[in-house]
């Protein structure tokens, strides 16, 4: 860590320096109430949806799919609770080139991420082969998929009770995005905030009020996914299928902004 600098770190889709100039000229129960504010828009950026998305595509009950960003929300909020920690108590705060390091590495998990809800859809559809069929004297030809039939119709029902299926993933999601996001939020709150506990605290609201945007937000994208799940295991697959090439192509985009556009990879390579 550097000595604390007067100027905020860049962020691409980062909201926090929206707060600044209102943190200033409001009290301390103002600033918490726009910590909540500020909390809730966080959750909706793409980044964060876009990554939550992928783990949401695995469950088929909404109350499952809210509780992915929930447990996304609870992560994001305790990684971003260590590190406000140490930067308030020190007055300190992340070097430039770590934070976008830490920006970087959120591209990389949101490709893995990707590529593994890929991988989950295409094993959804058991044989891939082709089908030749004659139509009022016109034959044709098309590629046809056999659905995954579960062996036991309750395997799927207790492999989601487990909650290290359903909540070490978005926990680790969500630390990463906290790390990531906790050099523009630190130095905001040092720039504007000289209270050590007021600090923590409006770092504990920002975290609440991510949680809260997330749980919701997943909850939403999980309605597709859960509606199909039961009677049209197809377009449930298709969705899984969507929902990984979409992610694919923004962690290579975002990739592409915070390590190349950015230079980054020019100090490695």
């Amino acid at each position: 860590m550097s000595h604390f600098p007067t100027e905020l770190f860049s962020h691409p889709v980062l909201l926090f320096e929206d707060a600044v100039p209102m943190v200033k000229t409001v009290g301390a129960l103002s600033t918490l109430a726009l910590g909540a504010i500020f909390g809730l828009k966080h959750a909706t950026e793409v980044d964060h949806v876009v990554a939550v998305s992928t783990i949401v595509s695995e469950h088929k009950k909404i109350s499952r799919a809210a509780l992915v960003g929930g447990l996304w929300g609870v992560g994001h909020t305790f990684s971003l609770l260590i590190v406000g920690a140490l930067v308030l108590a020190m007055r300190v705060a992340i070097p430039e080139h770590v934070a976008r390091w830490l920006e970087f590495s959120v591209s990389i998990m949101i490709i893995t991420l990707g590529s593994l809800a890929l991988i989950r859809a295409l094993k959804g559809r058991r044989h891939i082969h082709t089908h030749r069929h004659e139509h009022d004297g016109f034959e044709h030809e098309h590629i046809h998929f056999h659905e995954e039939k579960t062996k036991h119709k309750d395997k799927t029902e207790r492999h989601s009770h487990a909650i290290t299926k359903i909540g070490i993933k978005p926990l680790i999601v969500g630390s990463v995005h906290g790390l990531a996001g906790s050099g523009g939020l630190t130095v905001a709150v040092l720039a504007n905030i000289s209270s050590v506990p007021l600090g923590l605290l409006y770092l504990l609201v920002f975290g609440v009020g991510s949680i809260v945007g997330m749980l919701l937000m997943s909850g939403l994208v999980g309605l597709p996914f859960t509606l199909n799940s039961k009677r049209l295991s197809g377009i449930n697959n298709g969705l899984q299928l969507v929902a990984g090439v979409f992610s694919i192509a923004f962690g290579f985009w975002y990739a592409y902004e915070t390590g190349i556009s950015s230079g980054l990879l020019k100090s490695i390579f």
